[in-house]
């Protein structure tokens, strides 16, 4: 039969796994934003390179709105990043701080807790950030769907 010590060990080690749990969470978000900041990366390039070409009043000032919308997506995913780091710092932190919890005989009290917490809250935090800009992706393609029907009728129209 395990002695209370490795029982104790047990459970330090079991308490540790929660804040492991949502580590891989927050790095597979952490994943997903930098994948949808390339992609918004490319698309602002490649407006800009469309602006930089020989357009008339009305693409510019489409193309210049289109930018707008990829530098607002950019900070949503920055900030939604930047969430996510602090989120993976305090479930390192409650890591940490649950091991030295039962090292140092209880000393940290509340704080495994309010660090725990303020990960998940992060991480809240940072998932609604997420789905902003996805909304704003969504909006920003149906935006351009419809410019291009518009104009593609329009240019039916003129033949």
């Amino acid at each position: 039969m395990p002695t209370n010590a490795a029982l104790s060990h047990y459970a330090i080690l079991t308490a540790m796994l929660a804040p492991a749990f949502f580590l891989t969470a927050t790095a597979a978000l952490l994943t997903s934003a930098n994948a949808r900041l390339a992609r918004i990366i490319d698309r602002a390039r490649s407006l800009l390179k469309e602006l930089a070409g020989d357009v008339d009043a009305e693409q510019r000032a489409l193309l210049e709105q289109r930018i707008a919308i990829q530098r607002r997506r950019t900070l949503f995913i920055l900030r939604a990043s930047q969430m996510l780091y602090v989120a993976i710092t305090c479930f390192v932190g409650t890591s940490l701080v649950v091991a030295g919890d039962s090292l140092f005989d209880h000393r940290f009290g509340p704080l495994p807790t309010i660090l725990a917490v303020l990960g998940v809250l992060s991480m809240l935090t940072a998932s609604l950030l997420l789905a902003r800009e996805a909304s704003l992706a969504v909006r920003a393609v149906n935006d351009e769907m419809d410019d291009a029907h518009r104009y593609a009728r329009r240019r039916r129209g003129a033949d």
